[in-house]
């Protein structure tokens, strides 16, 4: 099996390698390799890419994930999000090949406190949300076989994240405001790949379940839980922590250019019952994730 990843040097694509690494050979490209091209803006060139190496399995973790800059550069925010995947299942759909997919709970308003279901309508607040929906639909549209997988909150180990903030400010400051008005699951970029190796062996052999499912650790916590959790633990570690008060605030006293949905929660039901699998809860990952970089 040959398998072609986009967005190797990502969160989500570096874990890729590894889980992947198990299923066949890997092409793994970022937007700077030289013998194929791996940039989503050049739409000629990643379609040459798939016709040359002609993979079985197409992955696509690369995405513009800036959501605030999306908001003054919508097109550049298409081209990459919405444009780029309809480009890749296109040529997917030529070749018979699956494309593997990642988008966002960012699709939904954020409304109401029920985890959304992959058949609730999208309603998506910013520029972000609205391309990574575009790119969903072009790629049901295709006609190529896919799996596309919506998730919120990833972290890894690698690069920045919210925990490796909340450590640093942590050690500088005696208080720290956190928004307490925003609920989700913080899902590690690590799940994400085991996750897509165990559904890509499984769509081997059940192609009839490719589709839409909603991928994200068990539970629920709101950003200003996941600070205390953070803290907490990193303070039981032995860190040096400077912070005596975390104090909850609105998404409202933080404002920025992109309004960011209130409920994030996505309901996995579908993703667990079709593969036969377990998500763990947040919390697992995270302390795994802690242990890692204090």
């Amino acid at each position: 099996m040959k398998i072609l990843l986009f967005g190797e040097n990502g969160q989500v694509g570096w874990e890729l390698q590894r889980s992947l690494a198990v299923l066949g050979e890997i092409v793994a490209l970022g937007r700077d390799s030289t013998d194929y091209c791996g940039d989503l803006a050049d739409h000629e060139g990643i379609r040459a890419t798939v016709q040359t190496l002609r993979p079985d399995i197409i992955v696509n973790a690369a995405a513009y994930t800036a959501v605030d800059k999306a908001e003054s550069e919508p097109e550049h925010a298409r081209r990459i999000n919405a444009t780029a995947p309809g480009v890749l299942a296109e040529a997917a759909a030529r070749q018979d090949a699956w494309l593997i997919h990642y988008s966002t709970d960012y699709v939904f308003d954020g409304s109401g406190s029920e985890p959304w279901v992959e058949e609730d309508t999208p309603a998506p607040l910013s520029v972000y949300g609205q391309t990574k929906l575009e790119g969903e639909r072009l790629i049901q549209r295709s006609g190529c076989p896919h799996l596309i997988l919506r998730t919120s909150w990833v972290y890894a180990a690698r690069g920045g994240n919210f925990a490796k903030t909340m450590l640093r400010l942590a050690q500088e400051r005696d208080r720290l405001t956190v928004i307490d008005d925003q609920v989700g699951a913080p899902t590690s970029a690590e799940l994400l790949a085991d996750v897509t190796a165990h559904t890509i062996r499984h769509l081997q052999s059940h192609p009839q379940h490719g589709g839409l499912y909603h991928c994200v650790a068990a539970g629920e916590t709101t950003w200003h839980a996941y600070a205390q959790f953070v803290i907490e633990y990193a303070r039981k570690a032995g860190s040096s922590i400077q912070t005596k008060e975390i104090a909850p605030i609105p998404t409202s006293a933080f404002p920025t250019p992109a309004q960011r949905p209130h409920n994030s929660r996505l309901d996995t039901r579908k993703l667990q019952a079709t593969f036969d699998l377990t998500l763990p809860p947040w919390q697992q990952g995270v302390a795994r994730l802690l242990t890692e970089i204090l």
